[in-house]
């Protein structure tokens, strides 16, 4: 299985390439727009900032490769936020892909939300033998509102999307990759869809 992992220096991606390893799945790293077309499956991981995060992909043209591709497409904690219609951090346009902006959590909490949080309301094939209310690991300070794409749920002061869903494209709040067992079961999931 050809796996490629976007690489556009934004990314954990070195961690997502470890946990796909334990799993017997060797993934490529690559900025390389072809590569990335030709791959069966595709993951985007992200950290730091929105505006940042969205120059480097547009610096390399993935911008407007991501929203085109056809095979599964995982977008990971910033990747997924990347992949909504818009962003507050940084008033950065996304690509579109899934509805609605990221917004900021309430001054009134602590932010990052740094840890585990168990998600709930579980709905698609990405969450298969994955128990309801199970734990996953979160490192953010801005969150996707609740949506007819939302395919899990999390609380933090407000109930919102830990993972979107729409047409072949998936994305996670939380990090698979840093999330136990419960996040290779995850990884696993995507990579046999």
């Amino acid at each position: 299985m050809n796996v490629v992992i976007i690489d556009y220096g934004a990314g954990n991606t070195k961690s997502v390439q470890f946990a796909l390893s334990r799993l017997g799945v060797e993934a490529q790293l690559s900025s390389d727009v072809e590569r990335i077309k030709m791959a069966d499956k595709v993951i985007f991981p992200g950290v730091g900032h929105a505006a940042t995060a969205m120059s480097k992909l547009v610096e390399t043209g993935i911008d407007h490769i991501i929203p085109s591709l056809h095979m599964p497409v995982l977008g990971i904690c910033l990747g997924m936020q990347l992949m909504c219609e818009y962003s507050h951090e940084g008033d950065t346009q996304g690509l579109g892909i899934f509805k609605g902006k990221v917004q900021a959590f309430d001054s009134s909490l602590k932010v990052p939300q740094i840890g585990w949080n168990a998600i709930s309301k579980l709905r698609s094939p990405l969450f298969k033998e994955v128990e309801e209310a199970s734990y996953i690991y979160m490192v953010h300070s801005y969150y996707a509102p609740l949506s007819e794409q939302t395919i899990g749920v999390c609380e933090y002061g407000i109930p919102y999307s830990a993972a979107l869903a729409h047409k072949n494209f998936y994305g996670t709040q939380f990090h698979p990759e840093k999330s136990s067992s419960v996040g290779a079961q995850i990884l696993k999931n995507f990579l046999a869809l």
